[in-house]
């Protein structure tokens, strides 16, 4: 009775052994079409620092071939603050910052895409769609309602990377 065991047990590991490296080198094979390389998810809730701004939303990223994509970003943006503009109150402001395959990564120069909400009784509906895209990062943010200058923002929140492997892309 215990010899079979043991010899059960080897063979139950030999056979697990095995499979790990099927699965292993299955994982490591470059994708077989560009769609293989597709990716969407849900990102947020996001908040400024303090609390009284947030957005959540969804990334869809469709290749065509190889550095040639469609990204698609949506979403809805919430302003919390419920003082008035003259009791201090500010809007909600969330801004999206990308680098094109021609950039190097975290090279986030001037592309930007911002949205604001001014008003707690409804959102701001997010909608983008930008063109060979590698890396999409989102902040959230207060910002006056006649200024230009965001303040009270939380940090930056990678949405999707294509030379993170954890986002699919993989030549």
């Amino acid at each position: 009775m215990r010899i079979r065991n043991v010899l059960g047990a080897a063979a139950t590991a030999t056979a697990l052994t095995l499979g790990m490296g099927a699965v292993a080198s299955a994982a490591n094979a470059a994708p077989l079409s560009a769609n293989d390389w597709d990716y969407d998810d849900d990102w947020g809730y996001y908040y400024s620092s303090n609390g009284k701004a947030k957005a959540k939303g969804w990334v869809d990223v469709e290749y065509d071939h190889e550095e040639s994509n469609t990204v698609r970003i949506g979403g809805k943006l919430v302003d919390r603050d419920f003082r008035t503009e003259h009791q201090g109150g500010k809007c909600g402001y969330v801004a999206f910052r990308y680098v094109s395959w021609d950039d190097h990564e975290d090279d986030w120069a001037s592309s930007y895409k911002t949205y604001k909400q001014c008003g707690t009784d409804g959102w701001k509906n997010i909608k983008f769609t930008r063109y060979d895209v590698a890396q999409v990062e989102v902040k959230v943010c207060q910002i006056g309602l006649h200024s230009n200058f965001p303040t009270k923002c939380g940090s930056w929140h990678e949405i999707y990377n294509a030379w993170d492997d954890e986002f699919g892309y993989t030549v």
